[in-house]
Parts: C-alpha cells; sequence; structure tokens
C-alpha cells in the first residue's frame, strides 16, 4: 500500500505525493490521466512530489520537464529538493560517510551479494545516488517478470531482512538506516534521512511516505491508498473543487 501525505497551513495546504503506487504503477510512467489531475490539483493547492528515487527515474515517470511542473520536487527523500525547478537543497551521503568508510561498506555488500545463493542475479546491484545507496541483492537489471519473481522469493526467503539484519551489526556505528521498499531492494542512508528530511523546506507550512516515517510524522496528516486511482479519488474527496 502507497502512502501520501498533506499539511494544513494558514491560508493554504500542502499536498505531498509519493509516486510509485501512489501516482503510477510502480516503476512505470505516470497514466494522462493523473497528469492533468495533479495540474488541477494545483489550482486549489500546494503539490509536491517526495521520490525515494533518483531525479532522472521520477523524470521517466512524471515527464523530462516534473521539476517545474510541481511546486516541490523532492528526489531521494527530499535530498536533491527543488522547488519550482530550482534547486533549494543538496545533501551528499558520500561527504557524510566519508570515502574510506563509504569503500568499505561497497566492498563488504559485493562481497555478500556474490556469495548469496539465489534463483538468479542480473546487474547494477549497489546504485549510487547522491544522497544514498541502493542495494538490490537480484540487481536492478532485472526485467519486471524477475521483479515479480523475487519479490515472491523473497517473502519466504527473507533474502532483504537477512542482508540488512546482518549489515545493521557490521556496521553499527556508521549511523546508517536500512529501508526495505519496493520489489528487489532496500535504501542505505544516515539515520533522520528518511522522506521526513524534505519537511525541513516546508516551513512555512504549519503542522496539519519507505514512507512509513513521513506517513507517521505529526506534520503530516498520512493517507493510504491502494493505486493511482485511488489516490485521485481519495484527493478528490478531500479537494471537492478538483
Amino acid at each position: 500500500m502507497s502512502k501520501r501525505s498533506h499539511e494544513a497551513m494558514s491560508g493554504g495546504t500542502i499536498v505531498l505525493f509519493d509516486v510509485d503506487g501512489t501516482l503510477t504503477v510502480p516503476r512505470k510512467k505516470a497514466d494522462d490521466e493523473m497528469l492533468t489531475f495533479l495540474q488541477d490539483l494545483r489550482k486549489v493547492a500546494t503539490v509536491g512530489i517526495v521520490g525515494g528515487s533518483d531525479l532522472v527515474k521520477i523524470k521517466e515517470q512524471l515527464g523530462e520537464n516534473a521539476p517545474t511542473e510541481y511546486d516541490y520536487m523532492f528526489s531521494e527523500n527530499g535530498l536533491m529538493a527543488h522547488k519550482a525547478g530550482a534547486e533549494i537543497g543538496k545533501t551528499s551521503f558520500k561527504d557524510f560517510l566519508g570515502e574510506e568508510k563509504l569503500k568499505t561498506f561497497i566492498n563488504f555488500v559485493l562481497h555478500y551479494i556474490a556469495d548469496l545463493d539465489i534463483p538468479i542475479k542480473r546487474g547494477t546491484f549497489i546504485e549510487f545516488r547522491n544522497g544514498m545507496l541502493n542495494v538490490s541483492p537480484i540487481g536492478r537489471n532485472c526485467s519486471q517478470e524477475e521483479r515479480d519473481e523475487f519479490e515472491k522469493y523473497d517473502q519466504e526467503a527473507q533474502v532483504r531482512p537477512k542482508m540488512v539484519s546482518v549489515l545493521q551489526e557490521k556496521f553499527a556505528d556508521y549511523g546508517l538506516t536500512f529501508s526495505i521498499g519496493g520489489q528487489i531492494s532496500f535504501d542505505v542512508f544516515p539515520k533522520g534521512w528518511d522522506k521526513t528530511y524534505c519537511l525541513r523546506y516546508l516551513e512555512e507550512f504549519k503542522e496539519g511516505g519507505n514512507d512509513h516515517e513521513i506517513f507517521e510524522s505529526e506534520r503530516t496528516i498520512g493517507h493510504t491508498v491502494t493505486s493511482w486511482q485511488d489516490t485521485i479519488k481519495q484527493v478528490k474527496e478531500i479537494f471537492p473543487k478538483v
């Protein structure tokens, strides 16, 4: 189940949307109906996108001009922040950890995956993003069918939870958080760099999302949705004029 959240402020409202499962089918392009709906929503509320993926992937789903078509665009959980298309913040995972610790961590992960006995492996086991690492035991180059099969396998074999448990113990002094989400991977980022990170750019909005933290934040009102169609339905119930 995907989640979205909105915050109320004096005189206006900001609506924050997750991407996969909320605005789109996971990793797919947004439907034209959804894109039109979001622009209609902007007429009555401020609209922000909060995605765990990097900006390139979000553009693939929401369009090349997405950063300029929404009031706020938060990629990598807000570690890359844009307002009306202009960059307003950028945070570096590499700078936080340092090259030596980063190398040690990556080497360990690659050795672990090399020794991992799972039905198939593809490519791109670690994706280095500006604010985090995305780790995939099967490799992000797998097909959608292979994604679906791994997700079923992982539910039984617990590949990702077991790997995260090992990493949490091995690197307990690194100050890292591990967030399992989606079908094939998990994110690694410093503690506190979850989706609530983007809220620091929204101080003008008074209190009224791998989305659990922002979904549960006291500053947001979280809504669980089952699909992008359900997102439209629920938002229209909140904003009848859309």
